[in-house]
């Protein structure tokens, strides 16, 4: 159990020091609590720039409404020590 606390800590601190995905995480929390988050897969199934890879693993996060939760969270809590 640890184990899996640890990984989760350090793929929110990866998430934390990368901007880009900061901002793909955030927007995609934003979209998740706001119950926008249809119109937003449906858009990534329809992007022809992105590689399936790339969209299945899209998908896959953004459909983790607890995951993006935690992800806001912890940018929010620890945005004054970056």
């Amino acid at each position: 159990m640890l184990g899996l606390w640890l990984n989760d800590m350090e793929s929110l601190e990866a998430i934390s020091q990368d901007d880009e995905a900061k901002q793909i995480f955030l927007r995609m929390a934003a979209l998740s609590r706001d119950g926008q988050m249809g119109s937003f897969l449906t858009e990534l199934a329809r992007d022809e720039d992105l590689d399936d890879e790339t969209k299945g693993t899209l998908e896959e996060l953004a459909k983790d409404s607890t995951f993006l939760l935690a992800v806001e969270d912890y940018l929010a809590r620890t945005d004054f020590l970056h």
